[in-house]
């Protein structure tokens, strides 16, 4: 574990915000950072902006860039921000040593894009990337490679910090885990809805887009894991889950789709997601409303 980082500090809810776009297109600077003064003052403290569900496919580095930018503005010093990084060696590279510079803590390896993948040319790359930056790592794992063979490998790389883990086959993830000798932090990325059964097995935190519109539940969900009582977790947890099980419908196509046009439940406005992220249609909207109307008033109880 880094000097820097105590693993502690990832045995929390790593919030994936929202990235909000104004009428050109444009990341609309200002109400992202009061969503990040939002999130920060409900408690979050690890941020993850720019990564899957802040539509990472659809954002340029320069935009992922900005995103850390204003994170770091926004929070602090004391808050945790891994800038995700992807594609080509050498964007990747460039990505990670330009976020550094803007602030984030440490970086996050996305899933691979590229086909006819071995973790050979996975360790490769990592190293590559990892090399240029010597901050903390954090590894995102939703297929087969990285294997987790190739993650217990880099365990013993002091820049690796931890797994972000989404193959949800619970007794693979246990066995890799009672396997880790380096202390990794083993981190749910298959938030609300599977956070449960992978606290049970040994991670100690949970990623969440839906912290975006409830942030307070999604944080007593975790403390309620965190400290044994189930029974109060899955309770919120339930609270949660018609948000998740929303977001799943069609291949998990409804992701981004549907938590944007949630926010603006909220009052933000965060325009809509780039293509080819889903268009919904006036239907589905009202299913949203109507499912957000007990989530929302249940987050405020917590205010």
């Amino acid at each position: 574990m880094s000097p820097s980082l105590e693993r502690q500090q990832l045995q929390t809810v790593h919030i994936v915000p929202l990235t909000a776009f104004d009428q050109n297109d444009q990341i609309n600077l200002d109400q992202q950072a009061a969503h990040t003064q939002n999130l920060y003052e409900a408690g979050m403290r690890v941020y993850l902006p720019g990564a899957g569900t802040s539509e990472f496919h659809s954002l340029s580095p320069e935009e992922i860039v900005q995103l850390v930018k204003v994170t770091r503005e926004v929070t602090g010093p004391e808050t945790l921000i891994f800038a995700p990084v992807g594609y080509q060696v050498n964007v990747a590279r460039q990505t990670a040593i330009d976020c550094i510079q803007a602030g984030a803590t440490g970086i996050m390896f996305m899933p691979f894009a590229h086909p006819y993948m071995s973790d050979r040319g996975a360790e490769e790359y990592y190293l590559t990337v990892m090399d240029a930056v010597d901050c903390p790592t954090l590894f995102y794992k939703k297929a087969e490679i990285p294997s987790d063979v190739l993650l217990l490998k880099l365990a013993s790389d002091p820049r690796a910090v931890g797994v972000k883990y989404s193959v949800n086959q619970m007794h693979q993830f246990r066995t890799t885990v009672n396997a880790d000798t380096h202390g990794l932090e083993w981190v749910c990325g298959s938030a609300e809805r599977f956070a449960p059964y992978y606290m049970l097995a040994g991670s100690g935190g949970f990623t969440s887009g839906a912290g975006n519109v409830c942030p307070r539940l999604s944080l007593a969900m975790h403390a309620a894991f965190h400290a044994g009582n189930y029974e109060e977790g899955m309770r919120i947890q339930q609270q949660i889950l018609p948000i998740e099980d929303y977001r799943a419908r069609a291949g998990d196509s409804f992701n981004i789709s549907m938590l944007k046009y949630a926010i603006t439940l909220t009052g933000a406005d965060f325009g809509p997601p780039r293509a080819p992220q889903r268009t919904l249609t006036g239907e589905q909207e009202a299913e949203i409303r109507q499912l957000m109307e007990p989530i929302l008033a249940a987050e405020a109880e917590l205010v």
